[in-house]
């Protein structure tokens, strides 16, 4: 009997101390060091975006004099009259264009992704053919290939079928991605296959069951693609960039590349640059946050399978 009360007790310990968090487990003064280390590694990632928010409100002579002022002395909206086009000087950003076509973009590559790497991930995950395994292996060594690597193949099958220089050709290649593709299959692997053979004995076909009935229960999944998706090809650099020449099909990326690097006028010009910068953070930002928890919930599903 003592035997088993000491083990029971042991077994009562061990659940308790699951139940804790992890610097709960160490003493007070540990736990207090802990979480200042915890706050203090925060405050110095919020920094460079408190200086970012803060310098977009100050003048380009006080920026370039003190760019790490927390607290502008002289706080004005200029830059971001010039870059919504209110300015009287005539040399506004053409920050609405590169707005526009981001936006554009984004919605359309996000569309497309949500939609097909979801019906690549079903086909995989569930669909029995020749040769899956060697394509999924095909899908797997596209995410081993280096981004920069392609830029000059993209660039010749662009110019080859006339979409260089297009919205077609900023938008189509985009609209299938190999992790996107995976994570669909790892999650839809998870759904038990009860569900689907029930739909098929109600007379569903495949289309219908993954349309109706896996499709709504893979919403963690949908929203953790849709995330990723979109800020990807918001923040899209490289593709763009061979992609297109002309300045009308600029996207925020490729025109505060060129600003930065003084294409569109001389000086620091410190606010405007960071006002811009700002700007193109908040939708991807409040996108994350709004979503987070089914960001979490999509990424671990389908790390437990029953």
């Amino acid at each position: 009997m003592n035997a088993k009360a000491t083990a029971d007790a042991r077994a009562r310990a061990a659940t308790a101390a699951q139940g804790r968090p992890v610097l709960g487990r160490f003493p007070r003064p540990l736990r207090v060091l802990g979480y200042a280390l915890v706050v203090g590694v925060g405050l110095v990632y919020l920094l460079p975006f408190a200086l970012q928010l803060v310098n977009g409100f100050k003048t380009d002579p006080e920026a370039a004099a003190h760019p790490l002022g927390l607290v502008p002395t002289t706080p004005t909206t200029a830059a971001y009259q010039r870059l919504f086009g209110l300015s009287q000087a005539g040399d506004g950003v053409p920050f609405l264009r590169w707005l526009g076509n981001s936006t554009l973009v984004a919605v359309l590559v996000t569309a497309g992704r949500v939609l097909f790497d979801s019906m690549a991930g079903y086909a995989l995950a569930r669909l029995r053919f020749r040769g899956r395994s060697l394509l999924f292996g095909f899908v797997l060594g596209v995410m081993a290939v280096p981004g920069v690597a392609l830029l000059i193949p993209k660039f010749l099958v662009l110019n080859t079928f006339g979409l260089f220089d297009t919205y077609t050709g900023m938008v189509l290649p985009l609209m299938v991605d190999a992790a996107g593709i995976f994570i669909m299959k790892q999650f839809f692997e998870s759904v038990p296959r009860e569900v689907e053979e029930a739909a098929r004995v109600d007379g569903a076909g495949v289309i219908r069951t993954f349309w109706s009935v896996v499709l709504p229960m893979a919403r963690p999944a949908l929203i953790t693609l849709t995330i990723l998706s979109f800020q990807g090809s918001w923040n899209e650099f490289t593709h763009f960039l061979v992609a297109t020449q002309s300045g009308q099909y600029e996207t925020l990326t490729t025109g505060l590349a060129r600003f930065v690097s003084g294409g569109l006028g001389g000086g620091t010009q410190y606010p405007l640059k960071l006002a811009a910068a700002l700007l193109a953070t908040l939708p991807v930002a409040a996108l994350f946050f709004f979503f987070q928890r089914y960001f979490v919930q999509g990424a671990n599903s389908g790390a437990v399978k029953e």
